[in-house]
């Protein structure tokens, strides 16, 4: 008997790539370097059987999500921080 997901997975399920270029592994194994620099800085979706497996991000572009993140997961703490009553301190006193 055939399970309902399975047959709307099999035929009704749409993949969402998350890039503009995409490359299959096979491509990314031949030549790394060709796929990452034919994106021009932007992040490459790896595929395997047609669904994503994985994003090839450049550097630059991991590096500025980190800092992104940092700059959220700050923020947050900030915000959570926001109603605590704040003190007066001399700079003397420190």
């Amino acid at each position: 008997m055939t399970n309902i997901k399975t047959i709307y997975k099999t035929y009704y399920m749409t993949t969402r790539i998350l890039a503009d270029v995409a490359a299959s592994i096979t491509e990314l194994k031949a030549n790394p370097m060709k796929v990452a620099t034919s994106a021009y800085g932007e992040p490459v979706a790896v595929l395997n059987r047609n669904e994503p497996a994985f994003y090839c991000v450049p550097a630059e572009a991991y590096e500025m999500m980190m800092d992104r993140l940092e700059d959220l997961e700050l923020l947050a703490i900030a915000k959570e921080r926001e109603p605590e009553e704040s003190l007066s301190v001399n700079i003397d006193e420190l």
